[in-house]
């Protein structure tokens, strides 16, 4: 789905900076260093960003509104 807006564990907020990250990435920069750049450095953060799947795309086509 979508980046959460904090971090599960900590409570950093991260999401504003995940198109940053995946614009960096798509250039060909290393992820590890990507994160750090963004001043990211604790792991439970940088969990967010390396294992977030975005499903959005998948699961839209089921959100229709439902008829009663």
């Amino acid at each position: 789905m979508l980046i959460p807006v904090r971090c599960w564990s900590c409570g950093k907020v991260i999401a504003h900076k995940y198109q940053e990250y995946l614009d960096a990435v798509e250039e060909g920069k290393d992820a590890g260093q990507v994160l750090h750049d963004l001043g990211f450095e604790r792991y439970c953060c940088r969990r967010m960003f390396v294992g977030h799947i975005d499903l959005i795309d998948e699961v839209a086509p089921f959100s229709i509104e439902r008829q009663q």
